[in-house]
């Protein structure tokens, strides 16, 4: 595992016209309260865990039954979808975008509630079980491209050719507002680790893609928090977006092997979660393809399988984290369900 100090920490990136991130939890959790199926996900204290991690306490906050999705990731395009409805129908609207995973659920499901279309696009890497998810979850799939970059390509391309509605879990130049909206979805997660954590901890762990869970949770942590926890982002060493950009000192655009992690296999980073990451967070770490397996089994034995993205951050907790002593409390999200 490789180890970086936020040398930005506390006064951030200069990214103009680029908002930080929301820390109104209080406008997601006010639809999730009207909906059905939401339920609180709970936050587990795993103390083989931490005996194998050397700390002192890990508590997980375990996000696979999310709402019925299997992911955090409930929390976001579905709840871009249920704000707009609060407007009017949603009928003859169109939301499209591109999935490696869970966004791809989460925007099919809310599209199927509130009424409207669905459009996803995956990268032929995508396996095709998923694909069968998504249409199960009403929704149009559409093969394009070798990797997810080309798939949200092409997913922006239709967009822009028919009119529809772009949802994306990123955001970049023209394009902030339905991702910070997005973004503030994931923050009634945030709320709930809050008011479920007896203490802050000592050190939070955060995996990272484009990094719209890490940017979103960490800011409304640090509202509430202050400077207490250390939180400390975690990526694949295949895709270093967030580490690339935070070592440039500007958003750039990392190179790698495709990763196992594949819902944190993204080369861009969005601008809205690296703007709030560049301030809030405190260090940044790189995992290898073996630490992140390394992972499954001993959570599997705990009763929480998960897969290499969704362990990610307790895979770092597993391998070793820098200055984290032996009476340590650490916090990791388990953030989606096994394949």
């Amino acid at each position: 595992m490789e180890w970086m100090e936020n040398p930005w920490r506390g006064r951030g990136l200069s990214l103009p016209d680029v908002p930080a991130p929301s820390i109104d939890a209080a406008a997601p959790e006010a639809l999730l309260a009207r909906c059905p199926k939401h339920r609180e996900t709970p936050l587990l204290p795993v103390p083989e865990l931490a005996r194998r991690s050397g700390i002192g306490e890990l508590r997980i906050k375990d996000e696979r039954g999310r709402m019925g999705l299997g992911s955090f990731k409930a929390l976001g395009a579905a709840y871009v979808i249920a704000h707009a409805a609060q407007a009017g129908p949603l009928a003859g609207r169109t939301y499209v975008t591109a999935s490696a995973g869970n966004h791809g659920l989460s925007v099919a499901a809310g599209a199927r509630v509130f009424g409207a279309r669905a459009v996803i696009y995956l990268a032929r890497s995508v396996p095709e079980s998923f694909a069968d998810r998504l249409r199960a979850e009403g929704a149009e799939v559409v093969r394009a491209g070798d990797d997810y970059e080309a798939s949200m390509e092409a997913a922006a391309q239709a967009a822009h050719q028919h009119g529809w509605t772009l949802l994306s879990d990123s955001s970049w130049p023209g394009y902030i507002e339905l991702p910070h909206r997005l973004m503030e979805g994931y923050l009634a997660m945030a709320a709930e680790i809050a008011r479920q954590a007896t203490a802050p901890p000592d050190v939070v762990l955060l995996q990272a893609g484009v990094g719209g869970m890490a940017g979103a949770v960490a800011a409304y942590l640090r509202h509430v928090w202050g400077d207490v926890p250390r939180i400390l982002v975690v990526e694949p060493a295949a895709a270093p977006a967030l580490w690339g950009s935070i070592k440039a000192g500007a958003p750039v655009a990392a190179q790698g092997p495709q990763s196992a992690m594949g819902r944190l296999d993204c080369k861009v980073p969005s601008l809205i979660a690296l703007k709030g990451l560049a301030r809030d967070a405190d260090a940044f770490a790189l995992i290898s393809e073996r630490e992140a397996e390394a992972a499954l089994a001993p959570l599997a034995a705990q009763g929480l399988a998960s897969t290499p993205s969704g362990a990610a951050g307790v895979a770092a907790a597993l391998a070793g984290v820098p200055g984290v002593g032996k009476d340590a409390q650490v916090l990791c999200i388990l953030s989606e369900a096994a394949s």
